[in-house]
């Protein structure tokens, strides 16, 4: 397949994977620890940061490999030791050069840091099969799927061991490109959503590619990023309008059974906030905002109040020079966003962010006792800050701004 713009937007938003994307086979029980024993990582100026819930600990990862500009993390294993590492040459893309015409240019590296012992270790060092490679989905007994997109842009995903030996196709050339992978809890099935020639649809395979089932396709959506439930009896995922939406801003939240029967709508109005961006022009960031599901089955996702408009507006047919392709006007900018908390099996609806307007609440994450949420706030213009509160919403408390408080994004639990 060769790749287009949107399929792009996605493939770097996936850069950082979803929250969800670690190895769910036979996880370990949930062990409640005090704050200050439990671990979290976010990301901020480019450097990714490990630090307690309680906001002790702080460092800044740094690793001394020369011509990586920047390191992601991008999965948990089960033990909650180590961590998928994502590193990048300085991009090739820039003013002037079109972001889908050079990104997949630049160079990558895949490690493993354990957060004990500080080390890392290369990946892929038997076998590469593109210079960009980012991995999407850690599989059980050390094997993972992998992103690979060639010199003439032709993207595909293959199932490989951690050395890039005894690859096995997941897609096929000309098949689309699965984004937003996530494995069922017991480790047999994945969910997808794939940027076909018909549009954005969720499937559904085993962990080879095969045995695929069509979980949802239709004329004028754009459908995201599934989520199994901790049963594994359901999916969630997000329904976009790109006609009256072409910038991703909101969707709504869709449930269904993984065979596609059972479906319906859980919000309406393009509820949620999807393309969470933020910040000024010299510290502008912003990324695809999940909806997560909940220990106790319920959702936590980021609900927009009434009419809210973002401060940075999407540009309809400028040419993609910065992966961002937006336009700064805080001045038209209304509304906010806050975190909720939604029972699929009733419908019922609990705030657990109340902000004021202006104020943009996103980035929801659940610890593995499920005690406590971890979320992003920003105000209208402003770079985010990393918040804290209990599972009901409780006690929020800023944890830290990130670098000279130029913001903090994408945190997330260490298992």
């Amino acid at each position: 397949m060769t790749m287009d713009r949107r399929t792009f937007l996605v493939t770097a938003a996936s850069a950082y994977l979803l929250t969800s994307a670690g190895c769910h086979t036979n996880p370990p029980k949930p062990v409640l620890k005090p704050l200050n024993q439990q671990r979290l990582f976010f990301t901020s100026q480019g450097k990714t940061a490990v630090m307690n819930g309680d906001g002790s600990g702080l460092r800044y990862l740094a690793f001394d490999v020369p011509n990586q500009a920047t390191w992601q993390p991008t999965a948990f294993f089960p033990d909650g030791k180590r961590v998928l590492m994502l590193s990048m040459e300085p991009r090739r893309d820039g003013p002037g050069k079109p972001f889908e015409e050079y990104y997949h240019k630049t160079p990558t590296r895949i490690w493993t840091y354990d957060l004990d012992t500080g080390a890392l270790v290369e990946l892929l060092t038997k076998k590469r099969l593109a210079p960009f490679c980012t991995p999407q989905l850690l599989l059980a007994d050390g094997r993972m799927l992998i992103q690979v997109i060639s010199e003439d842009k032709v993207a595909q995903t293959f199932n490989v061991n951690f050395d890039g030996s005894d690859p096995r196709p997941f897609t096929q050339p000309g098949e689309g490109m699965p984004y937003g992978l996530d494995l069922s809890p017991d480790g047999t099935r994945v969910a997808y959503h794939l940027a076909g020639p018909k549009g954005y649809e969720i499937r559904t395979s085993d962990i080879y590619g095969n045995q695929k089932t069509l979980v949802a396709q239709q004329a004028g959506h754009l459908y995201f990023g599934p989520k199994w439930s901790p049963d594994s009896q359901w999916l969630i995922f997000q329904d976009c309008i790109p006609k009256d939406d072409p910038g991703h801003d909101w969707s709504d939240l869709v449930l269904s059974r993984p065979d596609g029967s059972e479906q319906r709508l859980l919000t309406n109005g393009q509820a949620l906030w999807f393309a969470a961006t933020y910040g000024a022009p010299e510290s502008r960031g912003g990324g695809s905002n999940m909806p997560v599901w909940s220990h106790d089955g319920t959702i936590l996702h980021c609900r927009r109040f009434p009419e809210s408009k973002v401060p940075w507006e999407y540009q309809v047919g400028r040419v993609d020079v910065d992966h961002f392709n937006r336009r700064f006007n805080p001045d038209a900018a209304r509304g906010g966003t806050e975190i909720c908390r939604l029972d699929p099996a009733n419908g019922e609806l609990k705030r657990l962010s109340v902000s004021k307007k202006q104020v943009w609440d996103f980035r929801q994450a659940e610890s593995s006792d499920g005690k406590h949420i971890l979320f992003c706030r920003a105000a209208t213009g402003e770079s985010p800050g990393l918040w804290i509160c209990d599972a009901n919403g409780d006690h929020a408390q800023l944890l830290t701004k990130g670098i000279d408080g130029l913001g903090a994004d994408h945190p997330r639990w260490v298992p």
